[in-house]
């Protein structure tokens, strides 16, 4: 990857719409030339899709929580993790290293259908404790920071 490719990533990252022929403009090259580079990172696996980013109030989904879940000894991860992605109010989810071995983001519209999902996330098999951090602000989310000069 060169100062090219990471260009093109940080003016996608900025404006996932643009046309080939704007990032061929803000790049310096031709539209067909973009479009090979952005092909060629879509196939190495750095471009790995394209997404609308919504307002969640404005959905309905006002109350944004994090949520720590702890597992039995006897859970079997990738089980928990099947039956975590069922659950739609789950927006995120990492497995983490410490006292918890997932952090999830939920976005539900009250504080209700908050309570309704932690008692779904503490009855899934294999869960044994969750610890819950309501977002009372957001300062800013999916941010687009700059790339580093190189990126292995």
């Amino acid at each position: 990857m060169d100062a090219v490719d990471r260009q093109l990533i940080q003016a996608l990252r900025e404006n996932g719409r643009a046309s080939y022929a704007e990032l061929g403009r803000l790049v310096g090259l031709s539209g067909p030339s973009v479009t090979d580079r952005i092909n060629r990172l879509e196939a190495a696996g750095v471009i790995t899709g394209y997404r609308a980013t919504v307002d969640a109030k404005s959905l309905g989904l006002g109350v944004t929580a994090l949520v720590g879940i702890s597992l039995s000894d006897a859970a079997d991860h990738e089980d928990v993790a099947r039956r975590l992605r069922d659950l739609a109010e789950i927006e995120d989810c990492w497995f983490i290293a410490g006292d918890d071995s997932y952090m999830l983001k939920v976005r539900v519209g009250d504080v209700d259908g908050l309570e309704t999902t932690i008692r779904r996330l503490s009855g899934t098999k294999g869960v044994s404790r969750t610890r819950t951090t309501i977002v009372l602000s957001t300062k800013w989310e999916n941010r687009v920071g700059e790339l580093p000069e190189e990126v292995e």
